[in-house]
């Protein structure tokens, strides 16, 4: 009798403090967006703290203002509060939309991601993600993938978020001198990595993809970190060297396969202008195979990953990826999320109905092309170089990496390509305004 008096006092308790807590989370949800900053700002911090539960807090409280922005895309001052608070909360620029908490601190984010038994999708960018002018991929990040229903669902269900700003993005405003301006940032590139809660690298998306191909990445990445999870380490290693393996061999035999069929003419151009061909390719990864009946080890099959279509690529016209987009990345219909998004951001422009179609097709069609080249050219690349050192590379030695040898925007060069010394502007300081 006493031991259940005291585990009914136990659950009681517990009841009580679950309460509290979710009162506690619905006041702060309500301070969020008050008039006094003071209040607002130690509110949203708070719910920041709680991590998802703050953010759902936000969405519970306001879902009818939300809904009714969706709707109307009309802004008040109540409005500005809401997406403010939701935004500071999540750490990313209209988040009433996707729905997705993202973490900033990458060994919190291998703690919860241990804790929960998921993987990290990891996003390095030019500029912060909760900030409107960050870089262009990003920007095409929160209207076309993490809003589509789909992928923000597939996300909050199945990884931690985390992302990265590698340097602020380059902005650059045109004024017209009428009162006229135009304000753009001009460089810069975003890549999501899917990473173990060790931070291992499992797969790495350059740039910007359909939301079905990031989808398909996504749901291939979580799978193969279910089923490594339960090997020893050695052995999670060479599960990914696999995965990474599978799907260069099916990059590659797709890719093969459209250029026959658009009847692409591939040119190879001299070596140093040929983008990625790096270098020459080692030993053990340029080794002919001798006879079909050689046995070779697992472990060097999947080492043996190699790939030199860069040296093609200048050649190949915009006609060329256009036809080889249409093969390899036929199917992309921007979802109904995402076309509202889009709508709402041009609500001001005065687009007409036949304009706007338009720029969706256009857009489309930019998307396709997009994962095509990402797919052919880099991501190829990228599963060569993790698998020719097993995967055992740092997450931020190789993203130095990436931003180096393909994004071509390199840590040391601070004007990331947009200055040099040796080219007369006839400007004072030679436009420099704040070196």
């Amino acid at each position: 009798m006493k031991i259940s008096k005291l585990a009914l006092i136990l659950v009681l308790c517990l009841s009580f403090t679950a309460l509290t807590f979710a009162a506690t989370a619905e006041e702060l949800a309500a301070n969020a967006v008050s008039n006094d900053k003071d209040l607002a700002t130690a509110s949203i911090t708070e719910l920041r703290e709680m991590g998802r539960v703050g953010l759902d807090a936000l969405f519970t409280k306001y879902a009818a203002e939300i809904d009714r922005f969706k709707t109307t895309g009309e802004v008040d001052e109540q409005w500005l509060r809401i997406s403010a608070a939701l935004d500071n909360v999540s750490m990313q620029k209209d988040d009433y939309a996707s729905q997705l908490f993202w973490y900033t601190d990458i060994e919190e984010a291998k703690r919860v991601a241990d804790k929960q038994n998921k993987p990290i999708l990891s996003l390095r960018l030019l500029g912060n993600l909760n900030e409107e002018f960050s870089c262009a991929n990003s920007r095409l990040f929160r209207a076309l993938l993490y809003p589509n229903a789909e992928v923000s669902k597939y996300l909050r269900d199945n990884y931690i978020l985390h992302w990265r700003s590698i340097r602020p993005a380059p902005r650059v405003t045109i004024d017209f001198g009428d009162g006229r301006k135009i304000e753009r940032t001009i460089t810069g590139n975003s890549i999501h990595y899917i990473v173990d809660e060790d931070g291992t690298i499992i797969d790495a998306l350059p740039g910007l993809y359909s939301p079905r191909a990031f989808l398909k990445y996504l749901t291939d990445g979580r799978e193969i970190s279910k089923i490594a999870g339960n090997f020893p380490k050695n052995d999670r290693a060479r599960a990914f060297m696999r995965y990474r393996q599978m799907n260069f061999d099916q990059i590659k035999q797709k890719r093969d396969k459209a250029v026959g069929y658009a009847k692409v003419e591939l040119k190879e151009t001299p070596a140093d202008n040929s983008g990625l061909v790096l270098a020459a390719p080692s030993a053990l990864s340029a080794a002919p195979i001798a006879t079909a009946k050689m046995v070779v080890t697992d472990e060097y099959s999947i080492l043996r990953v190699y790939d030199d279509f860069a040296k093609f690529e200048p050649a190949v016209t915009f006609t060329d990826w256009d036809k080889l987009a249409k093969l390899y990345s036929p199917v992309l219909k921007i979802d109904d999320n995402s076309r509202a998004f889009i709508r709402r951001q041009n609500a001001k422009t005065g687009l007409t109905e036949s304009e706007f179609k338009g720029l969706l097709a256009k857009l489309e069609s930019f998307v396709a092309l997009d994962t095509t080249r990402n797919d052919f050219l880099y991501h190829t690349k990228i599963y060569e170089w993790l698998n020719a050192n097993r995967g055992t590379e740092a997450l931020e030695t190789f993203n130095d990496r990436v931003y180096t040898d393909i994004f071509k925007t390199p840590g040391s060069d601070k004007w990331l390509g947009l200055y040099s010394s040796d080219v007369y502007t006839a400007l004072d300081g030679n436009g420099i305004i704040n070196r």
